[in-house]
C-alpha cells in the first residue's frame, strides 16, 4: 500500500473513531494529512464518521484540487498550519462537545483556554490560545492561525471547536482527545480545581520536556 493509499485508510479510521464516541457530530468537522506532493482533507460537507477512502479530496502543492470530492472549506487553514510547521503532518478539527461549551461558558483566559490541571493536559497538549469567533471559512482566522501554528499544538476557535496539528493524524487526534477530555472535567467540577502549582510544572518540564 502506498503513503498515500494509507494516510486515505488512517484519515478514515481516525473520522469513524471520533463520530463513534461522540467527538464530531453530523458534518462537521474536518481531517487532513500532508503528503510530498500535496494534501488530503477531508470533503465539504463530509460525516468523518462514514468517509470513504477514494472520495477524500486531493490538492497539489499550489492548492489545486486534483482529486476526489470538493475538498472542505477549511483548506486554507490547513494550509496556513502545514506551511507554518514543518514538523506537521496531520490536522483535525472537530465541533467537540465540551470545547464549543467552553468557549460559550467562558474560557480560562485568551492565550490559555484551560489552566494546567492535569499532568497529561500539559504534557500531551500544553498552551491552547482562543480564536475569536468569526464565520466558517473566513480568511482571516487562516492568517491568524497560521502564525501561531510554530508555537502550539492547537487553538480552540471561538463557537466552532478545536483545530489541532501534530506529526501524524492519529498523533493530532490524541492531542484533540486529552484537550476534550480536560475541557469536560474543567466543565464538570464545582468549585473549579486549582492549577498545578509551579514546582509541579517544573518538574514536568525537567522530567517530561514539557512546554509549560
Amino acid at each position: 500500500m502506498s503513503f498515500e493509499s494509507k494516510q486515505r485508510e488512517i484519515i478514515c479510521e481516525v473520522g469513524a473513531s471520533l463520530y463513534a464516541r461522540g467527538h464530531a457530530v453530523g458534518t462537521a468537522g474536518n481531517i487532513s494529512a500532508k503528503l510530498d506532493d500535496g494534501w488530503l482533507i477531508t470533503p465539504t460537507d463530509a460525516c468523518l464518521g462514514r468517509l470513504d477512502p477514494s472520495a477524500i479530496a486531493k490538492v497539489d502543492l499550489s492548492g489545486k484540487h486534483i482529486s476526489g470530492d470538493r475538498p472542505s472549506k477549511t483548506l486554507a487553514l490547513h494550509r496556513g498550519i502545514y506551511d507554518n510547521n514543518k514538523e506537521a503532518r496531520g490536522v483535525v478539527h472537530t465541533h467537540s462537545t465540551h470545547l464549543v461549551a467552553l468557549t460559550l461558558a467562558g474560557v480560562w483566559n485568551a492565550e490559555d483556554v484551560l489552566p494546567p490541571i492535569t499532568p497529561y493536559y500539559v504534557m500531551k497538549v500544553g498552551h491552547i490560545p482562543l480564536i475569536s469567533y468569526r464565520r466558517p471559512g473566513d480568511p482571516e482566522v487562516a492568517a491568524e492561525v497560521a502564525e501561531l501554528a510554530a508555537r502550539v499544538r492547537g487553538v480552540l476557535l471561538e463557537r466552532l471547536g478545536p483545530v489541532v496539528w501534530a506529526p501524524s493524524v492519529e498523533q493530532a487526534s490524541a492531542v484533540l482527545e486529552e484537550l476534550e477530555e480536560t475541557a469536560r472535567l474543567w466543565l464538570m467540577t464545582n468549585p473549579k480545581p486549582a492549577a498545578l502549582s509551579e514546582a509541579a510544572l517544573g518538574d514536568l518540564r525537567e522530567t517530561f520536556g514539557a512546554k509549560w
